[in-house]
């Protein structure tokens, strides 16, 4: 048994639905399978998913874009000075950029402005807005915040300045005062799709303003849509997947320059590219210095200035890298220290001179570790405040949650799985005790454990190249269209091992009948000394095509492995037990010995503490279930070795069977062997074995044991009488069997279980344990069908 590291959830496919989609648009099983699951489950919605051409929505269809369209031309026509107020995060910075090139493109006379994280925080802030009146601003427009400035608005109302918010955060109870608020998810809008990112509104204004698709900014659209994480569903998925496109073929100086310092190929570029490379290098900057740097370069013309701009970019991301590290590090101590999560279903920690920049990334990393709703607070002992950043998990909405804290909460805003916020340091305790009172309220036991959810699970004869290449229709993936994850269920292993230079990652080949699929396991190296090579497997991971020498195979990039039913491992012949605690796991580990001896030994020096199993008594009261079990010396009888395991479904048994020598190989008399040694005695009784014992099992080719124990049995059967040495036999002694003395028993099961236990193949074995354990457990479920 190997227990997954997560909660496997499979979707319940149609298969019916799914046949008949795949017959209709002549497509393989896997892939009309996974579009059932997103919803396509007709074969026009199917056919449009994968090969239609969508087209944008009208942007005049958004409440306030007449507005703020006839107002920004009025402010282009009067040259107006205008100002674009952003985010400091790769969202807001997309978002600035393409309401300034927009602008630029029109002539306006438009600068921008990024609060800076640390002395400013998060949206807008009255000094901002009172500097921009300072310099004569009239128009300010707000991108990828806003939506939470009632203050601000305000402000801008005071100081004269028209303010127009282009938001997609969760709007609050009360709305700014503002000129037009173009926001997709405001309770009276009337745009059809209320999940664009921050820089996908942005971009519905520039396309308002333009009259037309202004396709040349789909190049950095893309970056926020997939570096925000909204869904990849509906105009974002056209942005995402017309804005790829566009990234590969990109001339934009900044963008090339970035690709050039991060070691990307622009050829190779997908949604990962921009999650995992992109997104983050422009991100780094907004957190450890002024964002204003990733703007600049995203609009620069000049490419000594591009390099410039993408070598700082490179080393602030490597900073930023190192500074999680620590970060994490210390925050792992704080919570281990003072908030085990034995008592906080929410972790809420803080410290001072924790850099705000990297808050979130260090509340994911919490997550990720504790499986539990993570805030991370950097302490201004100075200011008396305390500046956060949350990541939650499914199941407790960080928004919704968040907003009945208001009174302690003056800054705030996000979504349900992630947030930022600041409050008085002298609130963080009450912080903490209200969201924990919330969580306790709302969360269970499984909440807290951490779930797969799987698309399909697929027979390994279904998995080929033609439905892999089908897949890649489905893409780009993102939220609520995730990268295809399934699971591969009960299949035999033809290979497996560990690979990498620390041995830290594993290669497996699986195979069902004929079918056959290779897989690798990044970090999953250990998993192998937990998985037995005849067991059936069940795995989870993201199949792709390996290219390699030209040759191109189906694989899998496993993610989790299951064993289900009990496993065999066989160390038998080992006489070093030395490595038995770092080769059975300590979970539950029970070192069964029969041996006090031996007991005494192990509990010395290995330090465990191990269950000594005397007789059959003992071995029925032991507790195996789900156990991992070492059966470290030779069982005395069979029955106790079946006592032991009958009923106890062990997750693991690992069979050492230690025996200091063995009597399989020590001969068992034959009948005629007793015969002849019956027949020497009565010709030359009474004999001094002690004498002539050695001879006589030398004139016959024997071993003086085996003299012995004819003797002794013999004795038993009352066929003979033993004094000091002198063998006699008994006159007219009563005619019994062999089999009824109890020494010729013992040898012969002896020999028997030396024969299944330590002399058998690992298949036969394995077996023999088999019999043992799986009957017993389909009596007792025969049992409970009763009761």
């Amino acid at each position: 048994m190997l227990k997954p590291k997560t909660r496997w959830v499979v979707r319940h496919s149609d298969h019916q639905l799914a046949e008949s989609l795949a017959n209709e648009l002549n497509i393989t099983p896997l892939v009309a399978t996974l579009l059932v699951n997103r919803g396509f489950d007709t074969a026009s919605s199917a056919r449009f998913f994968l090969f239609g051409k969508e087209e944008f929505y009208d942007p005049f269809l958004f409440n306030g874009m007449e507005t703020a369209v006839k107002r920004i031309r009025a402010a282009i026509d009067q040259n107006e000075p205008i100002l674009i107020f952003g985010d400091y995060d790769a969202d807001g910075v997309s978002s600035t950029s393409v309401l300034m090139l927009t602008l630029r493109d029109l002539g306006a006379n438009v600068q921008f402005y990024i609060p800076n994280r640390f002395s400013e925080g998060y949206g807008p802030n009255e000094p901002a807005f009172r500097h921009a009146a300072e310099l004569g601003i009239k128009l300010i427009i707000t991108v990828d915040t806003g939506i939470a400035a009632v203050h601000e608005a305000e402000v801008a109302k005071q100081l004269g300045i028209d303010l127009i918010i282009t938001d997609h955060h969760e709007p609050g109870p009360v709305l700014p005062h503002a000129l037009a608020i173009i926001h997709p998810k405001l309770a009276d809008s009337t745009y059809p799709f209320r999940e664009l990112a921050g820089v996908g509104v942005a971009f519905k204004l520039a396309h308002a303003l333009y009259g037309r698709l202004p396709e040349h900014l789909l190049e950095i659209a893309v970056i926020g849509t997939i570096a925000d994480l909204v869904s990849l569903t509906g105009e974002n998925r056209l942005i995402a997947k017309n804005g790829l496109q566009k990234l590969k073929e990109t001339e934009r100086i900044g963008l090339r320059a970035i690709f050039k310092t991060a070691g990307i190929d622009p050829l190779a570029i997908n949604e990962e590219t921009i999650g995992f490379s992109i997104a983050p290098r422009i991100n780094a900057v907004g957190r450890l210095a002024d964002a204003d740097l990733a703007v600049q370069l995203l609009l620069t013309e000049d490419p000594v200035e591009a390099e410039e701009l993408a070598a700082e970019m490179e080393a602030l991301n490597k900073s930023r890298q190192a500074l999680v590290n620590t970060m994490t590090e210390e925050a792992i101590a704080e919570v281990e220290t003072h908030y085990p999560i034995d008592s906080n279903k929410v972790l809420v920690i803080g410290k001072e001179g924790w850099n705000a920049g990297v808050i979130g990334i260090v509340a994911s990393k919490l997550v990720e570790k504790y499986y539990r709703p993570a805030i991370v607070l950097s302490f201004d002992q100075e200011k008396g405040l305390a500046k956060g950043s949350a990541r939650s998990i499914p199941g407790f909405d960080l928004f919704q949650n968040l907003s009945t804290l208001r009174d302690i909460l003056p800054h705030f805003g996000g979504h349900p799985m992630a947030a930022g916020m600041t409050l008085r340091l002298d609130d963080v305790a009450e912080l903490r005790q209200k969201l924990n009172q919330l969580a306790a309220d709302v969360l269970t036991d499984d909440d807290f454990i951490p779930v797969t959810y799987l698309d399909n699970e697929v027979p390994l004869k279904e998995i080929d190249l033609q439905s892999l290449e089908e897949m890649r229709l489905l893409s780009p993936y993102g939220i609520d269209n995730p990268k295809p994850k399934v699971l591969i269920n009960n299949v035999g292993i033809t290979s497996l091992r560990k690979i990498g230079s620390d041995q830290n990652h594993l290669k497996i080949t699986v195979n069902d009948h004929d079918a056959h699929l290779d897989g690798v396991g990044f970090g999953l190296g250990a998993v192998v000394d937990q998985i037995s090579p005849a067991a059936k497997i069940s795995l989870i991971g993201e199949l792709s095509i390996n290219e390699w020498n030209n040759i191109r195979k189906p694989q899998i990039f496993v993610q989790d492995i299951a064993v289900r039913s009990w496993q065999l491992f066989d160390f038998r012949g080992q006489k070093h037990l030395g490595s038995i605690p770092v080769t059975v796991p300590e979970e539950n580990r029970k070192l069964i010995v029969f041996n006090k001896h031996h007991a005494e030994k192990i509990n010395k020096h290995l330090g465990i503490e191990p269950v000594c199993i005397e007789d059959v008594e003992s071995a029925k009261a032991f507790d195996g279930y789900h156990a991992n079990i070492a059966l470290v010396d030779f069982p005395p009888s069979k029955e106790i070795l079946i006592q032991l395991l009958k009923g106890k479904q062990p997750a693991r048994i690992y069979a050492y069977f230690y025996k200091a020598s063995s009597d399989f190989f020590s001969t068992i008399p034959t009948r005629d062997h007793f015969k002849w040694f019956y027949a020497f005695l009565l010709k030359n009784n009474p004999i001094d074995l002690n004498r002539y014992g050695d001879d006589i099992a030398k004139l016959r080719g024997w071993s003086r044991s085996t003299i012995n124990f004819m003797t002794k049995v013999f004795s038993e059967l009352n066929f003979v009488t033993i004094n000091n040495g002198f063998i006699t036999l008994n006159k007219q002694p009563q005619k019994r069997d062999l089999t009824d003395s109890r020494t010729f028993q013992q040898k012969q099961a002896q020999s028997e279980l030396e024969r299944d236990l330590l002399f058998s193949s690992f298949q036969e074995l394995k077996q023999w344990f088999t019999n043992i354990i799986e009957e017993s457990v389909e009596i007792e479920e025969a049992i409970k069908q009763w009761i």
